[in-house]
């Protein structure tokens, strides 16, 4: 299995599916990733509307 650090775009060829960082390369990235997310630099940018609502009443991803 190949993994592609989504924070420093790292590729890690022949990571064992138990890999410890999955989907991040290192422990570093995956508390930057954290930080990320605590000081809100993910967030949802707008209200979610009925296209955001999958058929079961579940809230989809677009």
């Amino acid at each position: 299995m190949h993994i592609r650090c989504p924070i420093c775009r790292k590729q890690i060829r022949d990571a064992p599916d138990d890999f410890a960082w999955r989907p991040f390369c290192s422990k570093r990235c995956q508390t930057i990733d954290l930080g990320n997310w605590l000081g809100g630099a993910y967030r949802i940018t707008r209200p979610l509307g009925p296209d955001d609502v999958d058929d079961d009443g579940e809230r989809g991803v677009n």
